[in-house]
């Protein structure tokens, strides 16, 4: 892979006092075996007998199994009861696979905060949140956590790209950015809760560096802490290569009822060659599966319809380059009462409202050295950069609100109501980007 900053080795902490490693240690393999709550609180005060005490800037190492990982921890200044960042700083924690509630709280006496938290692969957590100085808040959220292992003969069959991205390691991270005031952590395994599947293929995956994104990474960004998203999507799939991959095997190995499946295909399924391989053939046949694996789990299918390419015609309107797929899905959700939201219509109009000019600000475009190491202008009418991203994550939850789907409930009160034929503009975001980049796209078109 070309990564302008590759994902760097881990790097092992010889000079922890012994005193202080032997504790940590045996905290965290109580933390490792998943099976209770623990709290990491930081700062140069005596910590409770009941939390793990972090009084430096600690390297994660697979041993101890937690620190400041991927050479930030230079970034990090501890105070009394605080760690402080104003560069992108990542904390991971050795955990096994499953759904973990995360309590971060935030403040200083000394200074105020504006913090940005993602998770995992750069899923969004937390947006620009202010604390003045003096005050303390707590926010959580909910964090899934996954490995390819199915069960003892089978796993998912990951591409060589993937193996490095920090969804599938072995640990929980979490990037903070800003300015941030952390003065404790505390992680949660959680059972019961309803899991939000994501089926499907760039255009929704977690996008592991900048520039690239997608809706799936956003979305987690709007949803109460009752809920929590396993986004299976991968970049290149069509319906068929989901499933020859295992990744249709391990939900079906997971999900439950109440739970919930996302299916959104057909950016790379319209490209298969051979007479079965249309949208009346096996890709209604597919979507048909993958509808009755969820029903036949007790879980609730939702058909996504595919984000359009920007691809403008002369008069200003958008061309259709999807085909009969979306009309095809359309019909598979008729016959089948499959609730449907219709990002393909939604994109349209949005696309077509900023213009072709403005709507490049929503891909990925951008003119050579904009980012470190990038000598060529990067130029992609399929794949959204954050900003564009976060505009498809709200045309889904509008089809979420629009549906009366029961998830509804689960929308945070602060997200706002979205018209994609009045959406916002590029000028207003202010996200700030995670420091990892990569100049080659993702796999599909």
């Amino acid at each position: 892979m070309n990564k302008i900053y590759p994902l760097l080795a881990l790097i092992v902490c010889f000079f922890l006092p012994f005193k202080s490693l032997a504790s940590e240690t045996n905290s965290s393999s109580q933390m490792m075996n998943g099976s209770k709550s623990q709290t990491f609180h930081f700062g140069t005060k005596k910590s409770s007998s009941k939390v793990i005490g972090i009084s430096n800037s600690l390297v994660y190492n697979s041993n101890t199994g937690y620190g400041f990982d991927f050479e930030t921890a230079a970034n990090v200044k501890m105070d009394s009861n605080t760690f402080s960042i104003e560069k992108p700083t990542y904390f991971s924690v050795k955990l096994p696979e499953g759904n973990y509630k995360v309590e971060v709280t935030i403040g200083s006496k000394e200074k105020a905060s504006n913090v940005t938290i993602k998770a995992e692969s750069r899923r969004l957590m937390l947006n620009q949140f202010s604390v003045k100085k003096g005050s303390q808040i707590t926010k959580t959220f909910n964090v899934n956590l996954r490995f390819p292992q199915i069960d003892a003969t089978s796993k998912i069959s990951l591409k060589d790209r993937d193996l490095s991205v920090f969804n599938w390691d072995d640990k929980l991270t979490l990037e903070f950015l800003g300015v941030a005031n952390i003065q404790s952590i505390k992680i949660t395994p959680v059972t019961t809760i309803p899991v939000i599947y994501l089926a499907g293929d760039s255009t929704v995956t977690d996008q592991d560096v900048e520039p690239w994104a997608s809706w799936g990474q956003f979305i987690t960004n709007y949803f109460d802490d009752k809920v929590v998203v396993a986004n299976y999507a991968v970049s290149g799939s069509a319906l068929s290569s989901f499933k020859a991959s295992n990744r249709l095997k391990k939900i079906n190995s997971l999900i439950k009822p109440g739970d919930y499946l996302f299916i959104e295909f057909a950016h790379n399924d319209e490209k298969l060659k051979g007479p079965e391989n249309t949208a009346w053939e096996s890709y209604s046949k597919y979507l048909e599966e993958y509808v009755e694996m969820a029903r036949s789990k007790g879980a609730f299918p939702i058909l996504v319809t595919p984000t359009q390419r920007r691809a403008f015609n002369p008069d200003g309107t958008l061309k259709p380059t999807h085909g009969d797929f979306p009309d095809a899905m359309r019909a598979v959700a008729k016959k089948m009462n499959v609730p449907l939201i219709d990002v393909t219509q939604m994109t349209t109009q949005l696309y077509e409202k900023w213009g072709d000019g403005p709507s490049r600000k929503a891909f990925v475009q951008y003119p050579a050295n904009t980012f470190p190491g990038q000598l060529k202008a990067l130029e992609d009418n399929t794949h959204f950069n954050s900003f564009g991203a976060n505009e498809i994550a709200l045309c889904v939850i509008k089809g979420i609100r629009e549906l009366g789907l029961p998830l509804k409930n689960n929308i945070t009160k602060e997200t706002p109501a979205y018209d994609p034929t009045k959406p916002n503009s590029f000028s207003n975001w202010t996200l700030p980007m995670s420091a990892r980049f990569e100049i080659v796209k993702p796999d599909g078109n």
